[in-house]
């Protein structure tokens, strides 16, 4: 078969794939701004909302590695559309339901069908684009994506202003049930290599580098998403005080600097590795500054809110480096694994904080339907206590190469007899019980 040219291959391929990425994300973050209309219309507590919303994850969660053995073997156009349908009815039963288990199983049907969204589209790029491109188009896919999050706040703000929201589900149902088509006719075909999931799943699970670096992905990429696809919206509200118009506002900037971060995560990944810096290094840097924004709003630190909410928000794109950090610890042939179960634990980990958070939100009384600061203090505060305690355990390997560093200088400095001997022993003692550098074998 010929190969299209790049034009044509834009506009068959890559654009149909990222219009299911960019609903993909709409979904997921719609909730926020359509929380109020949802407690009002159908009676929703804090915790029932919590798990409507959140449920979305747990799905999308359970949905990878089934998800990425089915693209292997039937390519990504099958896949994709299929499971557009899917997402396209429960969208329409979304609109329709009134009842929280039916609520619950149209996020649920949502979820499931855009669970491929983004991985489809990144094997698509694999498939027909030259491999030097693919990087660059991998950020391009997650920056139009994460314009659905743009599309959640002003614009359905002012489509909220003439109709309701289960007309909105409703034209999210016709949209999704279109792209699916879309899909299905326009994107060719493409031979597709046999999976070999089953052997390289235990690889990936049983690599300890990936257990360093994947709790703390996790638990700062899964709580960025479950702040700003639910939590951001009644916090502004009931922390910070803000009247509708400025909520959605806040929210639209959040969304906008969403979209720049896949864009400068890219840029910098590809700069770093150029210049020989460890990607990881890039991931530690990230999560510092996250806890650092949350920690920011949990002491109410004197500074404009939006400025830790977008912090939060750009770290929902450091998917770009987590994805990074883990290709430099497997071959090409398992990276993709690698990846989806990197995902499950992502999507995984947004689901319990996004489920949590309300929760712990419901064992505090609403005043004039208002949550007290210090519940929102207490949930935000228990994520930022798990991220610390990741932050330690991805770091650990960095603090025992330091000590075996420090100990070799004190072996190599003029001292007398006594002195040396001493050195010798924690020496030896250091190279027994710690690994020689962060790249060795675990």
């Amino acid at each position: 078969m010929q190969t299209p040219g790049a034009w044509r291959l834009t506009a068959r391929v890559f654009l149909p794939f990222a219009a299911g990425y960019y609903l993909s994300y709409l979904f997921r973050t719609i909730n926020a701004l359509i929380a109020s209309h949802l407690s009002s219309d159908t009676g929703l507590g804090t915790a029932d909302l919590g798990l409507l919303t959140s449920v979305y994850f747990l799905v999308f969660a359970a949905a990878q590695i089934p998800v990425g053995i089915l693209l292997d073997r039937f390519g990504p156009r099958r896949v994709q559309s299929g499971l557009l349908l899917l997402a396209a009815v429960g969208a329409g039963l979304f609109a329709v339901s009134s009842g929280f288990l039916s609520l619950l199983i149209a996020r649920a049907m949502i979820g499931f069908g855009v669970a491929a969204a983004l991985t489809a589209g990144l094997k698509s790029i694999i498939l027909w684009f030259p491999r030097e491109r693919v990087a660059l188009l991998n950020g391009y896919m997650v920056m139009l994506g994460s314009l659905g999050a743009v599309t959640a706040t002003v614009p359905v703000e002012h489509l909220l202003a003439w109709t309701g929201w289960r007309q909105l589900f409703e034209i999210l149902a016709a949209a999704t049930g279109a792209t699916a088509i879309l899909i299905y006719v326009v994107v060719p075909e493409r031979g597709i290599v046999p999976s070999t999931a089953r052997a390289t799943l235990g690889s990936v699970f049983g690599d300890r580098r990936f257990w360093r670096v994947a709790p703390l992905s996790a638990t700062c990429i899964g709580s960025a998403w479950s702040l700003q696809g639910l939590w951001a919206s009644p916090w502004l509200i009931d922390v910070d005080g803000l009247d509708r118009a400025s909520l959605v506002r806040q929210l639209f900037i959040m969304s906008i600097v969403l979209c720049g971060g896949a864009w400068l995560f890219g840029t910098t990944v590809h700069s770093i590795k150029r210049r020989g810096i460890g990607t990881d290094t890039v991931l530690a840097i990230i999560a510092v500054l996250f806890i650092a924004a949350e920690l920011a709003l949990i002491l109410r630190a004197p500074l404009p809110s939006i400025l830790p909410w977008s912090v939060i928000a750009i770290v929902g794109t450091a998917t770009v480096v987590s994805f990074a950090a883990i290709a430099d610890y497997f071959p090409p042939e398992l990276a993709g694994r690698a990846n989806g179960a990197l995902n499950v634990l992502h999507f995984g980990w947004a689901f319990l904080a996004q489920y949590a958070t309300g929760l712990i939100l419901e064992q505090w009384s609403a005043n004039d339907g208002h949550r007290p600061v210090q519940a929102y203090q207490v949930a935000f505060g228990l994520n930022v206590a798990l991220q610390i305690a990741t932050f330690v355990w991805f770091a650990l390997p960095w603090y025992r190469s330091i000590v075996s560093w420090m100990s070799s200088i004190l072996f190599f400095k003029p001292a007398d007899v006594s002195y040396a001997v001493e050195s010798i022993g924690l020496y030896e003692d250091s190279v027994i019980l710690l690994p020689a550098d962060d790249d060795a074998e675990w």
